[in-house]
């Protein structure tokens, strides 16, 4: 057998190792994913693509759509008419012609004074008058005759003019001895007793007329352009099974509070049951013209806090439902059932969050779901807000 020996350059030579390509094919393969993966976040990914870390959230889109206008406060109900009756003059009561609670007529005797003192005089004085007024025509019939004087006719004239007037004062004070209705109504509660000596101003009863009330409450100022004199209202109450009623607005306080921005609104309601009073709480519906092209969202989509009303909103959203939170502030005006106008802060086609909102952080990544119907798992597929 003949050997070749081998040179010194072929037993340097290491074998071949295959885990040198085995490493170049897997990284490789690691440059191909990781392009491939920039490049679907860069089109806004594939079917089913998500952001990493986005957060799932339920949303909406607002809409322009007429929207029924009303506005709704709280009412405070005050007597049109209402007197605490009081003695003008003093005296002790003799009769006491009524009961609390009592329903009487404009003109009706409540309290009586003793006058029997001014009865006395009365009668002194209409008789003193009587002579007065036949001296008086006894001069005038001489006087036509040349029989008296001019003079003499005058000071009879006189004469009877005082004593008229005597009887006329002492008359009109015998009608302050009496305590009468000055209109139609219902008494409260009796605040003398028989016997008891009244001074001028001392109280007796309350007299209320309940067929007419005002109802007070209080309007925002940016509505108050759309209300008028005149404009009717509904007047509902929490008392058992009493129906609405309507009022009509009476007057328009011209000054906005300074603390509320809201005016205060007058409004006439006529009460024929006479089931209301005087200071309960009512609430006032007032209907105003239509809004052609209000801004409604889920009132779910409305974050409250200390600083103001806010709203999550849905930028950059793409085919795949994936788009990132802007929390922007609103104007949240009145509610419509389960959905609020806004005034300011949103445009229509904008995507509100209705749900998970409160996870979120300015420019987060968030994916939008469909809502899960109740007693079912949360879907995972994306859906479209559109017509929620």
């Amino acid at each position: 057998m003949n050997d070749h020996p081998r040179s010194a350059s072929q037993e340097a030579l290491p074998p071949p190792k295959p885990w040198r390509a085995i490493a170049l094919a897997v990284i490789l393969l690691a440059v191909v994913v990781a392009g491939l993966w920039f490049w679907r976040a860069s089109r806004g990914g594939g079917p089913g693509y998500t952001p990493p870390g986005a957060i799932d959230v339920v949303a909406a889109t607002v809409k322009a759509e007429p929207a029924p206008a009303s506005v709704e406060a709280l009412g405070e109900l005050r007597a049109v008419r209402q007197v605490t009756l009081a003695s003008e003059v003093a005296g002790r009561i003799t009769a006491i012609s009524f009961e609390p609670g009592q329903r009487v007529k404009t003109g009706t005797v409540l309290v009586q004074l003793d006058d029997s003192t001014e009865q006395a005089d009365l009668a002194a004085a209409r008789a003193g008058a009587a002579f007065a007024e036949q001296q008086w025509k006894r001069a005038g019939e001489l006087a036509s005759t040349g029989a008296t004087s001019r003079e003499v006719l005058q000071q009879r004239q006189s004469e009877r003019d005082r004593t008229a007037a005597q009887v006329r004062q002492l008359e009109a004070r015998l009608r302050k001895m009496r305590v009468r209705a000055p209109f139609a109504g219902e008494l409260g509660l009796r605040q003398v007793d028989l016997g008891q000596y009244l001074n001028p101003g001392d109280k007796a009863v309350t007299l209320t007329d309940l067929d007419t009330l005002h109802v007070n409450f209080d309007v925002p100022q940016q509505e108050l352009a759309r209300l008028r004199v005149g404009q009717r209202v509904e007047v509902r109450s929490d008392t058992p099974g009493a129906a609405p009623l309507e009022a009509k607005v009476t007057a328009i306080e011209p000054q906005v509070g300074r603390d509320t921005r809201n005016a205060t609104v007058q409004a006439l309601l006529a009460n024929p049951k006479r089931t209301l009073r005087p200071g309960m709480y009512v609430t006032v519906a007032v209907a105003l013209p239509d809004e052609p092209d209000a801004l409604l969202v889920p009132a779910t989509a409305i974050i409250t806090s200390a600083s103001g009303d806010t709203a999550a909103v849905v930028r950059e959203l793409s085919a795949q439902q994936a788009g990132k939170a802007e929390i922007v502030p609103i104007v949240a005006g009145r509610r419509i059932g389960d959905r609020v106008v806004v005034a300011h802060g949103l445009k229509a086609g904008d995507v509100v969050v209705t749900e998970g909102q409160l996870r979120l952080q300015p420019g987060a990544a968030v994916r939008i779901v469909e809502k899960p119907a109740p007693g079912s798992a949360p879907a995972a597929d994306a859906a479209s807000p559109a017509g929620r």
